[in-house]
């Protein structure tokens, strides 16, 4: 999907199911070597991913870019922990709101942007597990009127 410069790379639809999302924020990310290249190969996933505040300092966790094959003994660790691009306040907002209000940050997607590697972050709220049956309940209902009104 190709929209004003931004090739979507990855998607995270774990998170709109698990979590209720908030506050979205688009960070830069800090990559090594041929990470940029494994990830316009869309060998990245971000389902089991996290973002944590350490010293003033946002990092994701789990993010998965899978070495790149063309590389050499000097490709990245896959998982390794890597250093989102915020700025001071960004980074102290979402802090106090992790802090107080008892939220997580979550990466919904990874896109190019300009060539440029962003992630989308959110604030995301737990959903219990009634809130998931309901959206279930909800996505099965639109996929039953979409049927029926294709029928005619």
């Amino acid at each position: 999907m190709v929209k004003e410069g931004i090739k979507i790379l990855v998607t995270n639809k774990k998170a709109h199911f698990n979590y209720f999302l908030s506050d979205f924020l688009e960070t830069g990310i800090s990559l090594m070597g041929t990470e940029i290249k494994s990830i316009r190969n869309h060998n990245v996933s971000i389902n089991d991913a996290y973002v944590v505040i350490k010293d003033n300092e946002a990092y994701i966790l789990n993010m998965n870019i899978a070495p790149y094959e063309k590389g050499t003994i000097y490709n990245h660790d896959p998982l390794r922990s890597r250093k989102l691009l915020l700025h001071k306040k960004e980074i102290l907002k979402l802090s106090q709101k992790i802090q107080k209000e008892g939220y997580t940050i979550i990466p919904t997607k990874v896109y190019l942007k300009k060539g440029r590697c962003k992630i989308e972050i959110a604030l995301g709220k737990g959903k219990k597990f009634y809130d998931k049956r309901e959206a279930i309940k909800q996505r099965d209902d639109e996929r039953n009127m979409a049927k029926a009104i294709k029928r005619g």
